[in-house]
């Protein structure tokens, strides 16, 4: 179920990441800033297990991984790096459900989506789940009963909650283009046909009773796909887009997608005013004939990606300034 009509979407939240490896303050600073839209922070500087391909892998239902030096790999049963993995994961929903106490109203969390994951991760061989159909059917299938359970597990301990789950996508085009590269980096793995990418990413978007958003903050977001396999949301990098995007941006505000708008830089910047951060939006609303005041109701602000690369102040300054943002453009949509 993911229609986007009967719930209450915040005006703005995060993408995932977070610097430093202290879960309570990452939660403190997430859930204190994001009243209507907290997330489950992701902490990867404390290492392999805590990056966004090794927190994934520990969900995973029958599928086990280990670090290589070139990356995850598949193995045979669950080694120290999965077991890390999954005591990271523990850390953080613990650090969560004390902040969220009482809290009624959407949170997100993140998991990399199947076909990002089968472009990261590595069959024993050392060539990526990517170029083996079988093994990315198995994949997918492996990670959809992994976040059935996990959904479960954070509905469990912030009961209040409406539980949205954002599918981290930003090898997609990549797969879909075919440029995504083997292993000894000459050449790259065939392109994915759309409709099996299309139809993989629905059954993994089946698994949540919310929401579901898919990020990514590659260029040429594939916006009319996602929306086909059932995305409520799709969050990308706003400072990306090209007109060619334009028509699909137009349709999916049309069609009651959300849009997630990264439009806040993710490492250390100066901060312009919050109102100049969202001029480039207001700009391409007026750009595509939609009515300004439709502005707050379709968009949700966030920074342009995950904040791991930036210092501490900055990505708590950045989060603050997301809200304020999303504010200027609710109380001046013109």
């Amino acid at each position: 179920m993911n229609d986007t009509d009967d719930f209450s979407w915040g005006p703005a939240t995060g993408v995932g990441s977070m610097p430093g490896g202290d879960a309570r303050e990452a939660a403190k600073a997430v859930t204190g800033t994001f009243e209507d839209f907290p997330y489950l922070a992701e902490l990867p500087a404390r290492g392999p297990g805590a990056d966004m391909i090794g927190r994934t892998i520990g969900l995973l239902v029958e599928m086990y991984a280990h670090v290589e030096p070139s990356g995850w790999r598949i193995s045979d049963r669950p080694g120290r790096d999965t077991r890390r993995a999954r005591s990271w994961m523990g850390e953080d929903l613990d650090a969560l459900e004390e902040f969220t106490q009482g809290y009624e109203g959407l949170l997100k969390v993140q998991a990399v989506g199947p076909w990002t994951l089968a472009a990261a991760l590595e069959l024993r061989g050392g060539e990526a789940v990517l170029g083996d159909p079988g093994a990315c059917r198995d994949l997918a299938a492996s990670l959809a009963e992994g976040l059935r359970a996990h959904l479960a597990e954070v509905r469990r301990r912030v009961p209040g909650a409406r539980v949205a789950l954002q599918l981290d996508e930003p090898s997609l085009t990549a797969v879909l283009t075919g440029q995504v590269r083997t292993a000894s980096g000459y050449r790259t793995y065939r392109a994915v046909d759309r409709q099996v990418v299309e139809s993989t990413l629905r059954d993994v978007v089946a698994v949540n009773e919310g929401p579901v958003i898919v990020h990514s903050c590659a260029p040429d977001v594939p916006f009319a796909l996602l929306r086909r396999a059932g995305a409520a949301g799709i969050s990308f990098d706003f400072g990306l887009l090209t007109e060619r995007d334009e028509e699909q941006i137009g349709e999916a505000v049309e069609g009651g997608t959300r849009l997630l708008v990264g439009v806040v830089e993710s490492t250390d910047v100066p901060l312009s005013d919050p109102a100049g951060s969202v001029m480039g939006v207001r700009t391409l609303w007026r750009r595509l004939g939609l009515n300004p005041g439709t502005l707050a109701e379709s968009l949700v602000v966030t920074p342009s990606c995950g904040l791991a690369g930036a210092s501490p102040a900055y990505a708590r300054a950045a989060l603050a300034h997301c809200v304020r943002a999303a504010r200027s453009l609710a109380d001046n949509p013109e």
